[in-house]
């Protein structure tokens, strides 16, 4: 079965979780994950996200960096550049489904919303 991978450029912890809630807060301009500013306000998940992610009937994994790093860098033998969604295919491949600056670009989370409906329908 296909998994997506979500991929936030910030690394797990409590400590990050505060500086990175602060840095959107304070000076969200040059926030350096547009995943998270797309999916979180400045402290919980939007509701119009987990909505959506729950609606979905394909399995779905959220990670920071550093937790990517640690449980597929190895296995798949590559980093990536963050933010990034990756697709894992039943095969045990992975491919990009969205680039950093495909997410970059992203101005709104209908916009993304949207965009990734469109590409899980071409799966």
């Amino acid at each position: 079965m296909k998994k997506l991978l979500f991929v936030y450029n910030a690394n797990s912890g409590t400590v990050n979780a505060v500086l990175d809630s602060l840095h959107k807060t304070f000076n969200p301009s040059n926030y350096s994950c547009s995943l998270c500013a797309l999916t979180y306000d400045s402290i919980r998940e939007k509701k119009q996200w987990r909505k959506f992610r729950e609606s979905r009937g394909i399995p779905m994994e959220f990670l920071h960096k550093d937790q990517y790093e640690k449980t597929y860098a190895s296995k798949f033998g590559f980093k990536f550049t963050y933010p990034i969604v990756l697709i894992e295919e039943s095969n045990q491949e992975i491919q990009v489904l969205f680039s950093p600056k495909e997410l970059d670009e992203m101005r709104t989370l209908e916009d993304f919303i949207m965009s990734l409906e469109n590409r899980i329908a071409s799966l």
